[in-house]
């Protein structure tokens, strides 16, 4: 499986500290019959009480317009990839320096895997940085290796075996 790269719209707001905040904000998505992507929900470190929640993939009106009346609005100082494909070691160091070697300052991560494949969300200043970084992932190649990775799993595979039988 090739590495996708895309672009995706982030809905943030803020929340209580408390029991049922974030599940409040995600029943007015869910309400209209719609799912999320992402969504990420943290305490607000200098601001006891306060939390901060950040949504991606709720799309269409009614989602959106729930978004809204749930209190979260287009971050649109946020411009975010999501990167997605089948996971190998240090693919996630291979990105992140892809990204650095453009000069592009990364804002915010969040990545996970998941039975062999990946997917990162990954945070920039503005959509240039963002536009700037994909280039640059492409440029190093990781498209190329994500293509690859089969044969070096049937590689590795027969050495695991291997290391068994001792």
């Amino acid at each position: 499986m090739a590495v996708s790269i895309s672009t995706v719209e982030v809905w943030a707001g803020n929340i209580q500290d408390q029991a049922g905040s974030l599940a409040d904000v995600l029943e007015r998505i869910a309400g209209t019959g719609a799912s999320v992507d992402c969504v990420i929900a943290r305490r607000h470190p200098d601001r006891p009480g306060a939390g901060d929640v950040f949504v991606s993939g709720a799309k269409g009106k009614k989602a959106q317009d729930a978004a809204g009346s749930a209190g979260l609005r287009r971050a649109d100082n946020i411009a975010t990839l999501r990167i997605e494909g089948s996971d190998k070691p240090g693919l996630g160091s291979k990105i992140t320096r892809a990204i650095a070697d453009a000069g592009v300052n990364i804002r915010g991560v969040s990545a996970m895997t998941l039975n062999g494949k990946f997917v990162a969300y990954i945070g920039f200043d503005n959509a240039g940085d963002a536009d700037r970084a994909s280039k640059a992932i492409k440029a190093a190649g990781v498209n190329g290796a994500a293509k690859g990775r089969a044969r070096a799993a049937t590689t590795r595979r027969p050495s695991a075996r291997r290391g068994a039988r001792k």
